[in-house]
């Protein structure tokens, strides 16, 4: 451990720094500068503040919504002091809340940027299937109690690949200036008890995921058929596709990046991350 964070990061080097949260115990990702709202932002900012003596700022891969969770969220900030990369992890984890972690932090080029270098975005929704409740990892997964094909959402999804309008899987309040995503992969797999929807894209709108999951849902519970993933794609409007599904079961596992920024190989999330 000690050798893995032993570089020293000078002053004015920018820092990439990968991080695990768990969203049910914030507002989501973003600073809302309330004091009674808590964020994963304004709490990383704190810690890391404290370790520089002087403010920092971070900014993020991807802004992750009250209640969603990430096992590997990526962020980027200028050092205004010398620290060893130790003390950018060990210290902040010292000083940061539960569920909060740092993974690992080093010293990047400076035209490196979390969120405008990434060149995609992975996320994971799971679905506790079982006829009660889950106990452990409440807020971890979401939950169906009725039976779900996970086949047919497997393959209703499937439409969904490529570079393609989703005005119908956007919230209202989305701010971005197109609708156009590019999905790489969409997998839906059954792992025992657990449903897993597994989803790569270039970026995403905002509730883009959820809304996705909440159209396949449909299907897994065999109220609509295959091709109503198509025609709710098709008529790019967000009232025609379903509920948007529960932020509990959303996980932010993974952010891409060239192999010029030399950044670490992705740290494997818990176990039912890895399905």
């Amino acid at each position: 451990m000690t050798a893995l964070f032993s570089t020293s990061i000078h002053k004015g080097d920018r820092v990439a720094l990968a991080l695990s949260y768990d969203g049910s115990l914030y507002r989501g990702w973003q600073s809302q500068r309330k004091p009674q709202v808590a964020t994963v932002q304004e709490h990383l900012e704190s810690a890391l503040s404290q370790i520089a003596n002087g403010p920092i700022s971070v900014q993020c891969a991807g802004r992750t919504d009250a209640g969603v969770h990430a096992s590997y969220q990526l962020v980027h900030f200028d050092s205004p002091v010398e620290r060893l990369e130790k003390a950018w992890v060990a210290g902040s984890n010292a000083l940061l809340p539960a569920g909060i972690s740092v993974l690992w932090a080093k010293p990047v080029a400076a035209e490196f940027h979390a969120r405008f270098s990434a060149t995609a975005r992975r996320y994971r929704y799971i679905i506790a299937n079982t006829a009660t409740r889950p106990a452990i990892l409440a807020t971890g997964v979401s939950w169906q109690p009725l039976p779900l094909d996970h086949q047919s959402m497997h393959r209703g999804a499937q439409c969904l690949l490529g570079e393609l309008d989703f005005t119908s899987f956007r919230a209202v309040a989305c701010q971005s200036n197109t609708a156009m995503r590019n999905i790489h992969f969409i997998k839906v797999s059954r792992q025992q008890d657990l449903v897993v929807i597994d989803i790569q894209a270039n970026a995403f709108l905002y509730h883009m995921v959820r809304n996705i999951a909440g159209v396949l849902l449909e299907l897994g519970l065999g109220r609509r058929p295959v091709g109503w993933v198509k025609e709710v794609l098709e008529a790019g409007d967000r009232c025609c596709a379903a509920a948007t599904a529960s932020p509990k079961g959303l996980y932010l596992v993974d952010v891409c990046y060239p192999d010029n920024f030399g950044l670490p190989k992705n740290t494997p999330g818990p176990y039912f991350l890895k399905l």
